[in-house]
């Protein structure tokens, strides 16, 4: 008996080993399949071939940078979709943190409905949400300009803000609110002591991610921008001119560090706060 029971620990042991090698192996595959196609791009920032995408390069160079920072055009592109995602994310902010307080807070009739409603946006196909605002600008004789595009990324810029300072309330303690008013803060004192420090990285890491979805959305900025354009659009027209090809790439590169900056601080902001906060020892 004795024999038999070591013989099936090894032979778990070696399940369990091969089980592990395989799950990396997997995630490994995974991972390539996600990232290869982006250092693809980064690679042809900096080939000499200006009209294809010839692997591997005949040569490489840096003069597209230097292009890419002479050309006006690119950085009216870059402004508009930098004014855009910051007050995209100003709104989302404000209405998302007050749409999460309403959630969590009171109690009445079709609440699942409401909060549903708030999150539809971001999961409904882009190019549904584009047509649906195009129709409501038409129908009420609102010209397309810098605001329809702000109108348009909010809506679902609101979302991100939404799911995390929601997710923080319920992570939160009543007590710390109970406490302070029955000492006698009012509704000010009491956000601005209690409810803000709790949300504080909840707001911020939603807002770094809204201002990543705004800087690079172009499904719903086609349908709601009119004359104006940002930086995804310009990238989506130039991708159809067979010159210069590699600036595309540059500021694709570009349009990368952007996004991937404020995600990665969202993670690290959001990391480690599972635990509910207020509860003390």
């Amino acid at each position: 008996m004795p024999f038999k029971s070591s013989n099936k620990k090894k032979t778990n042991s070696a399940s369990q080993r091969r089980a592990s090698w395989s799950l990396k192996a997997f995630a490994i595959i995974g991972f390539l399949f996600l990232h290869v196609p982006i250092l693809f791009i980064f690679l042809y920032a900096f080939t000499t071939e200006e009209k294809s995408y010839q692997f591997p390069p005949p040569s490489y160079t840096t003069k597209w940078f230097a292009v890419v920072w002479e050309r006006n055009d690119i950085w009216q592109a870059i402004k508009l979709s930098v004014e855009v995602a910051t007050w995209s994310t100003l709104c989302a902010l404000v209405l998302g943190t007050l749409a999460a307080a309403a959630v969590h807070r009171a109690k009445f009739f079709g609440k699942e409905i409401i909060s549903f409603a708030v999150i539809l946006p971001i999961a409904l196909p882009g190019i549904i949400t584009g047509i649906s605002l195009r129709s409501a600008f038409s129908m009420f004789d609102i010209p397309f300009s810098f605001y329809t595009i702000v109108i348009a990324h909010a809506t679902f810029c609101i979302v991100t803000v939404y799911n995390n300072v929601l997710a923080r309330f319920r992570r939160t303690s009543l007590s710390q609110l109970e406490a302070s008013m029955d000492l006698g803060a009012n509704s000010f004192a009491t956000f601005r002591h209690i409810i803000l420090p709790n949300i504080a990285t909840a707001l911020l890491a939603g807002g770094m991610l809204a201002f990543a979805l705004s800087f690079d959305e172009v499904i719903v900025t086609t349908f709601a921008a009119g004359q104006q354009t940002t930086l995804p659009i310009w990238m989506l027209t130039e991708l159809i001119r067979p010159r210069q090809r590699p600036v595309t790439n540059v500021v694709a590169v570009f349009i990368v560090m952007i996004t991937f900056i404020p995600i990665i601080a969202a993670y690290y902001l959001t990391k480690g706060t599972d635990d509910v906060m207020g509860l003390g020892k």
